[in-house]
């Protein structure tokens, strides 16, 4: 796995360049310590870390891959342009992915509002779905929650759409509020439910 930003380190300045290397390496060999251990009910252990700029194009895989069975290929490769590599080059401190052995099994990518201290943001979470219905999905949430809170954060702020009612029932159980669907939230004919959990 290469280091955070390592085509910075590649820099025709042989100095800087070699000054920025050891930065990368060092923000990397951080993530690979923050690495924990999650065992799921059915025995399978799973990774969580950080994602870097490295890992979009097997989220972008995923992605399409994951929703294939409910979109088609196009609607998919449309979702998928909802996670571009900036997430990854300005958030991955606040985003998680869970994996084995080097398979993905799942992600979630949010971040801490910069306009509004008390809040974080959860964009965007896939579970691979042979490991849906197994408590990964809940675990990336409260890993987020946990570090959220740490970092003084008393709510998480998410949105979906009013369709998509598995989505509601899910956030419902972790305790989120669900607002009354925001016609044209994302644009004309695109509402959105609001979801809204404080932290205690």
């Amino acid at each position: 796995m290469g280091g955070v930003g390592g085509g910075v380190g590649r820099v025709g300045f042989s100095h800087a360049g070699r000054l920025v290397t050891t930065v990368d390496r060092f923000h990397t060999a951080i993530r690979l310590h923050r690495v924990r251990r999650l065992t799921t009910v059915n025995g399978v252990t799973d990774q969580l870390r950080h994602p870097g700029p490295e890992d979009h194009p097997n989220l972008v895989a995923a992605v399409r891959t994951w929703w294939g069975d409910s979109r088609t290929p196009e609607q998919a490769q449309a979702l998928s342009l909802l996670l571009p590599r900036l997430f990854l080059e300005h958030f991955a401190g606040t985003s998680l992915l869970a994996e084995e052995d080097g398979r993905l099994h799942g992600f979630l990518v949010g971040f801490h509002s910069q306009d509004h201290a008390a809040q974080a943001y959860i964009h965007f979470v896939g579970i691979d779905p042979e490991f849906r219905g197994r408590g990964l999905a809940r675990r990336l949430y409260e890993t987020f929650f946990a570090a959220a809170r740490a970092a003084g954060r008393t709510e998480v702020h998410a949105i979906t759409s009013p369709a998509n009612t598995n989505s509601i029932a899910f956030h419902t159980k972790l305790g989120f509020e669900v607002s009354a669907p925001q016609p044209d939230y994302d644009g004309p004919g695109e509402d959105r439910v609001h979801l809204r959990r404080v932290l205690a």
